[in-house]
């Protein structure tokens, strides 16, 4: 994305082999090379800035620079930058954070397991998942549902867990007894005519025949996003959950609510849950707990399954899973600062405000485009797929990689998006203001005009 490459350019060409990169695309135009950011805005090493739309990874919640979670990183470095948690071994700042958070969960939780990343949260839980059911005597209760345009993770489990072809293509996934179902996406999927109640009702039938064609009795857990990421930017059709949730109590399916993304305020509620209703028995968390400052997952344990562990303690043993860095010191810092600016700021209500604007400004802006055929989210949460024509939802051309073409336009003028296909997709950081956002649609709005006339 930079004309003049660096002797860092070159380095990085040279040396880094880049995670969800095109190597093609690195080697013609280089990386974007990040030195610094402050509040809102990154700032390249050639000294241009950005709004950044997409707060690094969906996880910058609180913005950059921000000197309570720095501070205190480095407290807890100078007094104890690392010890572990296996074998009974704890230290007083990983057990505060757990109690802070359970104390933060959306229903009653009874305990935490901590992780580095989404991904090893979410392998987390299907061991977890796995053990409750060998020790309720339901050994054949394994199979895990997803969906079609999940995401929930890169490991050898979790991409087979996550709902994109890109990521099995190649690797030899799905593995395990992982099994799909569709993904809500109601522009896309739902026939013509049909109202979002009765594509969840559809969806929901879909899910009872799949139970009932593999057996509920081999089924053990359902994984579901709030609102899909990496998907494509894909909020649920209205009665989605409520329409599903029977279903799975009545058949003892347990509900996994992934909130890497939606978690700690980005749908203008603290918990993705909480926007739609619905209680989950195991959460997965990550991204936001520490704001991104560094890498933490936090996987919410329930009653339900807690019991069931704690009572089988004897046939356990030793509890034969975890990760070095699991309960890392320095990371519990982080998240304890991060958690108390998240109410301080009122970052829950700030979303509850911003991220409605935002969605009416792109609305108003981009909504009779020849070519933006659905503008769809929640909350700081957006997504704009652009289509060739948008009275018949014909999408573009693949070889032209039109999303691609918008996001290096953003770029030159100053804001940072994500591509997604041909969605374009906005995740800031949740302390954004009203003129944030307008900015934000405004450069947005300018360069999808770049590429594509209205």
């Amino acid at each position: 994305m930079t004309s003049q490459r660096s002797q860092a350019h070159l380095r990085d060409e040279r040396s880094q082999f880049h995670p969800f990169t095109s190597i093609n695309d690195l080697e013609a135009d280089g990386p974007m090379m990040i030195e610094s950011g402050s509040g809102v805005r990154v700032r390249d090493i050639q000294g241009k800035e950005y709004i950044d739309g997409m707060a690094g990874l969906w996880c910058v919640n609180l913005g950059y620079g921000r000197k309570e979670i720095s501070e205190a990183i480095t407290r807890q470095s100078e007094k104890l930058a690392f010890f572990h948690t296996f074998n009974g071994l704890g230290t007083d700042v990983v057990g505060e954070c757990a109690e802070a958070l359970l104390a933060r969960a959306p229903v009653p939780m009874s305990r935490v397991f901590f992780g580095t990343s989404g991904s090893d949260a979410n392998e987390t839980q299907l061991k977890i998942i796995w053990v409750y059911n060998n020790l309720r005597g339901k050994p054949k209760k394994k199979k895990i549902i997803s969906r079609w345009n999940a995401y929930h993770g890169s490991g050898v489990a979790t991409a087979s867990l996550t709902g994109l072809p890109g990521m099995h293509n190649l690797f030899d996934l799905p593995k395990g007894p992982i099994l799909h179902v569709s993904a809500p996406h109601y522009y896309r999927n739902a026939p013509e005519g049909m109202s979002e109640r009765d594509f969840s009702r559809h969806l929901a039938k879909e899910l009872q025949d799949t139970i009932d064609r593999e057996g509920a009795d081999t089924i053990a857990a359902f994984f579901a996003e709030a609102v899909m990421g990496a998907g494509g930017l894909i909020p649920p059709p209205e009665g989605y959950f409520e329409e599903i949730m029977p279903i799975l109590k009545k058949h003892d399916i347990l509900f996994v609510a992934d909130e890497v993304v939606s978690g700690y305020g980005r749908l203008g509620t603290y918990w993705g849950s909480q926007a739609y209703g619905y209680e989950p028995d195991l959460i997965t968390s990550a991204k936001g707990v520490t704001s991104g400052y560094f890498p933490m997952s936090a996987v919410f344990i329930s009653p339900k399954v807690w019991d069931v562990l704690d009572a089988g303690a004897d046939q356990i043993g030793v509890f034969g899973h975890g990760y070095t860095y699991s309960g890392h010191p320095v990371g519990a810092a982080a998240a304890l600062a991060a958690l108390k600016l998240i109410d301080d700021l009122k970052v829950v209500e700030n979303v509850a405000d911003v991220g409605p604007y935002m969605m009416q400004q792109l609305r108003d802006r981009l909504g009779q485009h020849a070519h933006v055929g659905d503008i769809r989210g929640k909350g700081l949460m957006l997504g704009i797929e652009l289509v060739k024509d948008r009275e018949t939802k014909e999408s573009l051309p693949a070889a032209n990689r039109t999303g691609r073409q918008v996001l290096k336009a953003a770029a030159e003028r100053g804001l940072i998006t994500r591509a997604l296909g041909d969605t374009l997709v906005f995740a800031p950081p949740l302390v954004i203001t009203r003129a944030d956002a307008d900015e934000i649609v405004d450069k947005f709005a300018l360069a999808v005009n770049d590429v594509l006339e209205s």
